[in-house]
């Protein structure tokens, strides 16, 4: 990428008053179900048990409370209705970077923080794991006003130190030992790394995974500026890119269509649900859109 590095005007603490109003719609998607494929198959929670009645399934019976009793009973089941959510969010070096005034990470925290209000609004659990080339922070999923100024804090807040490269594979395997019951998990990255295939189907066994690739115009499209130096965020390398040339344009435009459809066929193949965000997009229509979309429900 071209060398950039573009901050946040108004911090995410400063808006949560007015995303908080904005987030009433993407909140109504998630509470009324919206996203179908995800509600469906939550789980069960054990209520208590009853009778045995005829036509009542024999799969259900309690032995135990039968055995004690002299009599057949049956357990009872709930439907669990709360939505988990936990956000995997990258901050590495390459999420730093972006055009137009808005960076990938600028846009990342701003769908984490669109989330986080959403889960708030529907009194849902929510927590988050950050990481760079190291784990930053990690939070377990609660609920609450007091945890979501917690995680808009931390979405807010420079790390001391970013360490280069990308460990979304240990983030993804340290999110399924955090999470508990089957949640709704939101990976949050530009995905340019490798190794993170194995580490995405072993969470999406057990949980609903989004992955929300944080993309760019820049990844299709570059200006025609002549000879212009491009630097490597996360190793430093620096090369001259002839962006004058029509042919080099042509190959940066195809390397970035063959990209995004490696990720989409990755994404799919591995269980995840692709999600495609640019730093141009409106954050939360592009969420709100994708939960009422036909193609996931």
């Amino acid at each position: 990428m071209a060398e950039s590095m573009i901050g946040n005007k108004d911090t995410l603490i400063q808006k949560a008053a007015l995303l908080r109003i904005t987030t009433k719609t993407l909140a109504n998607t998630l509470q009324n179900g919206s996203f179908k494929s995800l509600y469906h198959g939550q789980g069960i929670e054990f209520s208590g048990v009853r009778e045995y009645l005829r036509g009542d399934d024999v799969r259900a019976i309690d032995w135990n409370v039968t055995a004690r009793s002299g009599k057949p009973y049956v357990k009872i089941f709930e439907e669990e209705r709360e939505l988990q959510i936990f956000l995997v969010i990258d901050r590495s070096f390459s999420m730093q970077n972006g055009s137009k005034g808005k960076s990938r990470l600028h846009t990342a925290l701003e769908v984490a923080a669109l989330l986080t209000l959403a889960a708030e609004n529907n009194a849902n659990p929510v927590g988050a794991v950050m990481f760079s080339g190291d784990i930053e922070f990690v939070c377990s999923p609660k609920s609450g006003a007091t945890q979501t100024m917690i995680l808009l804090s931390q979405f807010d807040k420079k790390p001391e130190k970013t360490v280069r490269g990308s460990v979304l594979a240990n983030a993804l395997t340290g999110a399924g030992k955090i999470l508990k019951k089957r949640s709704l998990v939101f990976v949050i990255s530009d995905f340019r790394m490798k190794g993170w295939e194995d580490g995405l189907t072993h969470l999406a066994n057990r949980h609903d995974v989004v992955c929300v690739k944080i993309g760019d115009p820049s990844d299709y499209n570059l200006p025609d500026v002549g000879a212009i130096s491009f630097t490597d965020p996360e190793n430093g390398i620096r090369r001259i890119m002839p962006t004058n040339s029509r042919m080099f344009r042509a190959s940066w435009r195809e390397d970035g269509r063959m990209r995004n459809q490696r990720f989409t066929d990755t994404c799919l193949k591995h269980g995840g649900y692709p999600l495609k965000i640019s730093t141009t997009d409106d954050c939360l229509i592009s969420l709100t859109n994708f939960f009422n979309s036909r193609d996931v429900q």
